[in-house]
């Protein structure tokens, strides 16, 4: 894998939301260059995501070790570090410019496919703010060699 990647990540919750219709249910998607190295077997990307509307960005780190763990790190406008082990629920303070909540992450399933020019990562999990179950979600990111071919992105 190049230092130089594409970083897509899409995001979907599917349900705990009042009022919101199935079609209104559609993924949020992100896809920005990063940069990607290897350290003791565990994989980091490394990208700066930019708020609509608000100054400023928010770093971004996801750690990546073996095939059942997954840690995203926000630094900056927002501030957090979720966990994602298979089959268990983490705690974490998020905060936003909004202020701070409680969330759990509870993830049930995981997949991770690394080979010499990308990786492939989806998460299924429950979402919960302050202990009150939110949603159930699921995040897919796939991080591309930069020259690899961008529209196989999916």
């Amino acid at each position: 894998m190049t230092k130089d990647v594409l970083v897509s990540i899409s995001g979907l919750h599917m349900e705990g939301f009042p009022g919101v219709t199935e079609e209104e249910n559609e993924a949020i998607e992100v896809v920005t260059p990063g940069s990607y190295y290897c350290k003791n077997g565990k994989h980091y990307i490394i990208y700066d995501e930019v708020m609509e509307g608000i100054p400023g960005t928010i770093k971004n780190k996801i750690k990546i070790t073996g095939s059942d763990t997954v840690e995203i790190m926000k630094t900056g406008l927002s501030n957090t570090h979720m966990i994602f082990e298979k089959n268990k629920k983490n705690l974490t303070y998020y905060q936003t410019p909004y202020g701070q909540m409680l969330i759990g992450v509870k993830t049930r399933n995981m997949e991770i496919n690394v080979t010499e020019d990308d990786i492939d990562v989806s998460v299924d999990y429950e979402l919960d703010v302050n202990y009150e179950p939110l949603a159930d979600c699921k995040i897919k990111m796939e991080i591309r060699a930069k020259g690899s071919d961008p529209f196989s992105l999916h």
